[in-house]
């Protein structure tokens, strides 16, 4: 359905409020701080359990642009320049024209103003429109009721729930399923443009 290069030429992407670089050894700095120092709200959010060295985030983000299977982006705001998370879509099924998407926010006093959503509907500009996808999906567990809030008002539609998929804190937590799929996303945004 894609070819299963179709990352290899990954574009910026800019919005009115962030831009998304390319994730790569110059870009990746902006993470060094923020993944060896992960925000436990934002560990809490995003399930990471591992904890990252300086030399492993940097060795990650220095390997991504030979990943073409794969598209990685540091989110930056456009109005200073701070980066305020990264985001990425994985896991791809070139058979079926599918992916997976996942994004953070560095810490919480982040969320709430608009970043995430943006850079959400940025990827899936790119992901429907340039790399001709037919399907991204995402997992959000089911405490991150904001995060599920702002994924439906990209399109994403609740599709279905694994069962205790989290063990955090002595606790398990569901994973909430979500997807949008091509001609969803050509509606929204005929809609959007009126």
């Amino acid at each position: 359905m894609v070819p299963s290069d179709v990352f290899r030429d990954q574009p910026a992407l800019i919005g009115d409020r962030v831009r998304l670089e390319p994730l790569d050894e110059r870009t990746g700095e902006h993470l060094v701080p923020v993944l060896t120092d992960l925000d436990p709200d934002v560990r809490r959010l995003t399930g990471t359990h591992t904890t990252f060295t300086e030399r492993q985030v940097r060795d990650w983000a220095r390997s991504r642009p030979s990943h073409a299977d794969r598209a990685d982006w540091v989110i930056l705001r456009n109005e200073d320049g701070r980066c305020v998370g990264d985001c990425a879509l994985i896991d791809l099924d070139a058979d079926n024209g599918g992916v997976d998407y996942r994004i953070a926010l560095n810490d919480m006093s982040l969320t709430g103003n608009g970043y995430g959503t943006e850079a959400t509907d940025l990827v899936l500009e790119y992901a429907f429109t340039v790399a001709g996808l037919h399907r991204v999906a995402l997992q959000v567990f089911d405490f991150n009721t904001g995060a599920q809030r702002s994924y439906a008002r990209s399109g994403f539609v609740r599709e279905g729930v694994w069962r205790d998929h989290l063990y955090w804190d002595g606790e398990w937590h569901d994973a909430v399923l979500m997807s949008i799929l091509a001609h969803e996303y050509a509606d929204l945004r005929a809609a959007r443009s009126r």
